[in-house]
């Protein structure tokens, strides 16, 4: 059984690895700079006419992110008062991306976000259109609700983000390490996704331990995770729990060797302990369905129960474990990354008020890299070569008002019978 453990950094890699105050690294200047030797087409001329299906179901939450600004628009005004949340702001002009940068964010997330916005107008060549945006790479999130209520609800600013949260506006945008986080020696999404494939098959279900799994570093969020860390196996307790400290200083030194995904994330099923947070993807994903749920409170004894369960009930966590790898490798190809990435940019850009212009301050970009060592390599292996064939998928429409309170009814009826399931576990310990 993998643990997800609820932490406000982002969620968008399976089992993801957390970042570690611990890293030290010289600052990347942005690896983009542009000449008359790249000779890329600069229309997007599809083969196919019709739409590539219809886009997986979390598309949906595109028009929820956006809706703050739905009746009013988005201004320039609303832009100039964000600029204090962002690290970087993006302009794209007739296909062309220009960045003005405020300060510098953690590690590479910029440098990997930007990327992967250059790689999308490779993509799909000349059809994002002209926008501007602000994006912060921070962990917890900038634009709270409780400043923009009333009279001040015009006012809120549209800040791009990895991850969003109900007291939030952050537009949830996919994070960086679709395209590498070379810090901590993460591939690109489509090598990772491979690598876990292939990870899966080595060993069969029933061979596998019967403990919940965590490995990560426990000094990150370190009021939650040094907490957690108590419901390691101990002298008095055994919660069926097995938990591991990553020390990334020492992974630099001795090569990634015992940090690879693929030998952590596997066909189990995921114990997901309450998050706080969600990415663009997540908020479709359903308890008992693709996860078990880990309520915050207690959280020894609920995972104590939860393998307890799946040891009892081994074929059904196993398909719940394999539907969780299912929809990750289905829903969450690098096309469809892609096609959450143009919907939201484009619905986006719907909404402003104003035509978008090139910034005194900003910098062309292009996707060209001078970088060397693991950073390039990364760029190479997730660098868009050639426009794609086909259009992207159709973005289904908006969740109902009700849907979406029906979705969240049926995830707590799913929680809550789990609840009643552990409390009559415990009362027949007790006789």
């Amino acid at each position: 059984f993998g643990i997800l453990a609820s932490q406000p950094i982002i969620q968008g890699i399976p089992l993801g690895q957390a970042r570690s105050s611990e890293i030290h690294h010289e600052s990347v200047e942005f690896p983009f700079n542009c000449s008359n030797l790249v000779n890329y087409p600069s229309v997007f001329e599809p083969k196919e006419s019709s739409t590539n299906g219809t886009c997986p179901d979390y598309f949906r939450w595109i028009h929820q992110d956006l809706k703050q600004w739905k009746s009013t628009g988005i201004t320039e005004d609303m832009i100039e008062r964000g600029k204090p949340s962002a690290d970087f702001r993006l302009v794209i002009v007739n296909g062309t991306a220009y960045v003005e940068r405020y300060r510098m964010s953690y590690q590479t997330r910029d440098v990997f976000t930007i990327w992967g916005i250059l790689q999308l107008l490779r993509l799909y060549p000349g059809k994002v259109p002209d926008l501007d945006l602000l994006f912060f790479c921070g962990d917890d999130t900038v634009i709270k609700k409780r400043n923009y209520k009333g009279r001040y609800a015009a006012l809120a600013p549209p800040v791009f983000h990895y991850c969003g949260e109900k007291a939030a506006l952050d537009i949830v945008f996919p994070d960086w390490t679709f395209w590498g986080w070379g810090e901590v020696n993460i591939k690109p999404w489509e090598e990772t996704l491979r690598a876990i494939k292939k990870g899966n098959e080595r060993i069969k279900w029933e061979k596998r331990e019967p403990y919940a799994y965590w490995k990560g570093n426990p000094l990150v969020s370190r009021d939650r995770r040094l907490s957690f860390m108590k419901c390691n196996l101990s002298a008095k307790h055994d919660w069926n729990v097995r938990l591991y400290k990553q020390d990334w200083g020492q992974e630099i030194q001795g090569g990634f060797k015992h940090s690879k995904l693929e030998d952590q994330c596997t066909h189990s099923m995921t114990l997901m302990i309450q998050p706080k947070y969600y990415d663009f993807f997540s908020r479709s994903m359903v308890p008992m369905q693709h996860f078990w749920p880990i309520r915050r409170k207690n959280r020894c004894k609920h995972l104590k129960f939860a393998v307890e369960w799946g040891n009892s009930h081994p074929h059904m966590a196993e398909a719940i474990g394999k539907a969780g790898s299912k929809f990750i490798e289905e829903a969450l190809t690098m096309r469809n990354v892609y096609d959450y990435m143009f919907h939201l940019l484009n619905e986006y850009s719907k909404l402003l008020k104003f035509k978008p212009t090139i910034p005194p301050n900003a910098q062309k970009l292009c996707s060209e890299t001078t970088e060397q060592g693991l950073w390039k390599e990364f760029m190479v292996q997730s660098m868009v070569k050639s426009p794609s064939d086909k259009p992207p998928c159709a973005l289904p429409p908006p969740f109902e008002p009700q849907a979406i309170q029906a979705s969240l009814d049926a995830k707590e009826n799913k929680t809550r019978q789990t609840k009643t399931w552990e409390t009559e576990y415990w009362k027949k310990l007790k006789h």
